[in-house]
């Protein structure tokens, strides 16, 4: 069951960035944001308000550093993917977010000292090269005359605004529990999105009323939000950190396939070319730490 949890929860989460590319040019990202988490704060709210009300002191306490966390991982990570999509394809967005990990990896050890072997750093390398890659769509020229698609640079601030989020985790107040923390996320996401909506829509809040995007918003904030996160804690409970990261490498897999049959985006070379560098360095990087792990029970 956990298996298939963290499948589905990937595969959510592919849904989300395929359905953002698919309406925007219906909806502005900063509104799309805000619609989302609103409502997810909504439905979560009856078991939310209680726990957060109990642990108040906590919340109180530590309030610098879990504004920090809803700022980096629910006010910017999602509204940046948002933007980049009004300008990219989703395609694009998907692979590049694939290389965060190991963006995580390189700024652990830049901020923190963390220890990295020549084999993760070399891992590193080929995934930013990938990274490259995507953003220069193959063409060196771009890269020469930074000539980049305003909507892939968006992509690239949302994958280092998330490698931050990752980072504060190891500062997350151990009295909360998982649903508290995650309430209290969005609550700080929604406040932040609220006056950047209403600015985006020139002080009127006016949304589209058509089924369709009705639906895209109610997927976004139940699908890849709540069940989501909750069957993403599940999964790292029953398997563990490690092997449920595992499977976040499967979301460019679902999204190539959902953006192909829904978008009808095409697959370029250097989309190939740009996923095989990626996927090399987490491999190899993968690989190297598990060779660490080894060594060190022997």
């Amino acid at each position: 069951m956990p298996y298939l949890l963290l499948i589905l929860t990937t595969l959510f989460w592919a849904g989300n960035f395929v359905l953002a590319r698919a309406i925007h040019l219906d909806m502005q990202p900063f509104t799309l944001a805000f619609l989302r988490w609103a409502l997810a704060l909504l439905i979560i709210a009856p078991w939310w308000l209680p726990r957060a009300w109990r642990l108040r002191q906590v919340l109180k306490d530590r309030l610098p550093m879990l504004f920090l966390q809803g700022f980096l991982g629910v006010a910017c990570f999602n509204t940046l993917v948002y933007l980049g999509v009004q300008h990219t394809q989703a395609t694009n967005a998907m692979l590049m977010q694939t290389a965060a990990p190991l963006m995580i990896l390189l700024l652990g050890a830049l901020l923190f000292g963390e220890r990295a072997g020549k084999r993760q750093w070399l891992g590193v390398a080929l995934s930013m090269t990938g990274v490259l890659v995507l953003i220069s769509r193959g063409q060196f020229e771009v890269l020469t005359g930074f000539a980049f698609n305003q909507g892939d640079l968006w992509i690239f601030l949302a994958m280092l605004s998330w490698s931050f989020y990752t980072i504060t985790l190891r500062w997350r107040p151990t009295e909360l529990d998982g649903l508290t923390f995650f309430g209290f996320s969005v609550l700080v996401g929604v406040l932040v999105l609220l006056p950047l909506m209403l600015w985006e829509q020139g002080g009127e809040f006016v949304i589209p009323t058509t089924e369709p995007f009705l639906l895209t918003v109610l997927y976004m904030a139940i699908f890849p939000s709540i069940l989501a996160f909750l069957f993403w804690n599940l999964g790292v409970e029953r398997l563990g950190a490690a092997t449920a990261g595992l499977f976040l490498h499967l979301m460019p897999m679902f999204g190539l396939l959902l953006a192909t049959v829904f978008l009808g985006e095409s697959l370029g070379l250097y989309h190939l070319a740009g996923i095989l560098l990626i996927f090399a360095g987490l491999y190899i990087a993968i690989l190297a730490q598990s060779l660490r792990r080894l060594g060190k029970t022997t």
